[in-house]
């Protein structure tokens, strides 16, 4: 099992109290002015974006070189908020996970519909589309792991039912065989039955993350969801 702590634009909790918990990989992603922190700290880290080119004119990016070269183990690519504030596309978010991936980072590459696309009974297709596109660049990579994130339940406090979350990761699979994560109000008092349904390796944790006592309770669902 894999629980990540996405901090977002927050500076977060001190990166020496996030314990590690038997049987689950647990990995935190700061913000850029954190990772060092947590690199220093023994955390597995990762950054909430890269870009796919080593060094350049890319105001604003951070590259998997530059990453690397502070101990950082991976990037998320392609959340929800940048697809929906900074236009991020698929083509972008398949060019940003093959950069890591070949510079030896691992990789979090997020998919999800909108309310409005599963109102109109899209998700199958939106999921096939952002799927694919990571797929046809980056294969079955070992260090690349997917993030179903409904985006009608970042930041908003719905959750998907796990019937819900199950078949959106089952329909994931079909496409790529990597390991899947939910993200989407994960909280203490969800996390266990979520990360019950087969299909489920996991979670992408936004605001719970935030509180240390919280993340660790959600950590320890995912461990008991293994045994």
């Amino acid at each position: 099992m894999i629980v990540a702590g996405n901090w977002k634009m927050f500076d977060g909790p001190d990166p020496s109290t996030v314990l590690a918990v038997d049987g689950v990989e647990v990995i935190v992603a700061p913000p850029y002015t954190r990772l060092r922190d947590c690199v220093a700290a023994g955390l597995t880290t990762y950054a909430q974006n890269v870009h796919w080119e080593p060094e350049g004119a890319y105001t604003g990016e951070v590259s998997p070189r530059m990453l690397a070269d502070l101990g950082v183990h991976g990037a998320i690519v392609g959340h929800s908020e940048r697809r929906q504030y900074f236009g991020e596309r698929d083509t972008y978010v398949a060019r940003r996970a093959e950069a890591a991936l070949t510079a030896g980072l691992g990789v979090i590459a997020c998919v999800g519909e909108t309310q409005e696309e599963r109102d109109n009974g899209d998700t199958a297709t939106v999921l096939r589309v952002q799927v694919e596109a990571v797929a046809s660049v980056c294969g079955e990579h070992e260090r690349l792991v997917l993030a179903y994130e409904p985006v009608w339940a970042i930041g908003t406090g719905k959750t998907a039912t796990p019937e819900l979350a199950q078949e959106a990761h089952a329909l994931i699979k079909t496409l790529l065989d990597r390991p899947v994560l939910y993200g989407g109000s994960v909280k203490p008092d969800n996390a266990e039955e979520l990360m019950a349904q087969p299909d489920i390796d996991g979670a992408l944790v936004g605001g719970a993350s935030l509180d240390v006592e919280s993340f660790a309770a959600i950590c320890q669902a995912a461990a008991r969801s293994t045994s």
